[in-house]
């Protein structure tokens, strides 16, 4: 049982690595047009290998939404810890929704309804619960005192304004970076959600550094 269970944790390994060879290319085009020719290619594998892990192309695209399911989950449970401050645990919570936002993209979602709606349900399940666990935050703070009494579901939808923000098109229209798109909508999120006497609440020395990690991986994804 040892040796099979072995076999079986490999096996999804060399699926999980290989589903994430289709990630750039997925998140900017979808998949709506990709053949399973075109998937080894992007996998650096052969046809044969190919079919060896995945036995047609809903399977590839069943593994890649466990493949942003399995992610999600794991944010989630990283952001769980009640012991963490209300600075650390919204940095945390800020930085996935960057990350979820770069990755899960409109076009990929719209051609997952249309083609896989049961796939979709489950992504967007879990979507919807990662936006529970920030309004339970939100209303955390506000009854701590912490925070604005704001409305969190509007200050969680303004989320979906940073996928118009990592757009080539706007960015140079509008003499952007992505660097100073990620400072100017934290700042703005922070002053949002934290009353201002406790805004010394959130250490920034750690977090910019991490900014310019995002910066430079969502700029070598829109610029590739």
């Amino acid at each position: 049982m040892d040796d099979e269970n072995k076999v079986t944790d490999k096996q999804n390994g060399t699926k999980s690595r290989l589903i994430q060879k289709l990630l750039h290319y997925v998140r900017k085009n979808g998949f709506q047009s990709l053949r399973m020719e075109e998937i080894a290619k992007m996998m650096d594998v052969s046809r044969a290998t190919l079919y060896k892990y995945f036995s047609s192309k809903e399977e590839v695209i069943a593994h890649l939404v466990n493949f942003y399911v399995d992610y999600i989950n794991d944010l989630m449970a990283d952001s769980s810890d009640n012991d963490d401050k209300f600075g650390i645990r919204f940095q945390k919570l800020f930085e996935q929704s960057v990350l979820v936002v770069e990755y899960i993209t409109n076009v990929f979602l719209t051609e997952l309804e249309s083609n896989y709606p049961e796939m979709y349900d489950r992504l967007r399940e879990t979507l919807e619960q990662r936006e529970q666990q920030w309004l339970a935050f939100i209303n955390e703070g506000i009854q701590e005192g912490i925070f604005n009494e704001i409305n969190g579901k509007l200050f969680i939808m303004q989320d979906e304004i940073l996928r118009n923000l990592f757009d080539v098109k706007y960015l140079m229209v509008n003499n952007l970076t992505v660097h100073q798109v990620l400072h100017d909508f934290y700042k703005l999120k922070k002053i949002q959600l934290f009353k201002p006497e406790k805004l010394q609440a959130v250490d920034d020395t750690k977090m910019m550094s991490r900014m310019e990690g995002m910066a430079h991986k969502i700029t070598k994804n829109l610029y590739l």
